[in-house]
């Protein structure tokens, strides 16, 4: 019986000249290139975060359309209500859309809080260049 001697070598592959494409060396790691794309990606989370609230407001400032009626070429009437901290102000973003989703009227109004209760009602005469085929709250804020 014989055996065989093995040896082992740590050392990397030796390929023929010219053949495989040039072999790179190891690049270095670069922190902090990782670090500052975080940084990046964590700024511009939090000024979409910040852009995000200041559209759709205040969860305290809640509007909800009740009905919108009276639907003529020039117009509508809207009625919603409107969630307003007691003796606070809320200024209310009204539009009307066309049936083919084109905006025909727009409108800003104060609402202001009613004594005693939690919600305030609301009927607005909404002035439109077309005939609307729905009328819509985009949101309310607290007056400034």
């Amino acid at each position: 019986m014989t055996e065989t001697p093995t040896t082992t070598t740590t050392s990397a592959p030796v390929f023929p000249p010219g053949r495989y494409g040039r072999r790179r060396e190891p690049r270095r790691r670069r922190p902090w290139l990782v670090a500052g794309l975080a940084l990046v990606t964590l700024v511009v989370g939090s000024l979409v975060a910040v852009r995000l609230y200041k559209n759709y407001g205040d969860p305290a400032y809640d509007a909800q359309v009740v009905t919108f009626h009276d639907i003529s070429d020039g117009g509508l009437t809207l009625v919603f209500r409107v969630s307003i901290p007691e003796g606070g102000q809320a200024t209310c973003v009204l539009r009307a859309r066309s049936r083919d989703g084109a905006e025909v009227g727009h409108q800003e109004i104060l609402v202001r809080d009613q004594p005693g209760e939690g919600t305030t009602t609301v009927t607005q005469q909404l002035v439109t260049s077309a005939k609307p085929f729905v009328g819509e709250v985009l949101r309310c804020v607290p007056a400034k």
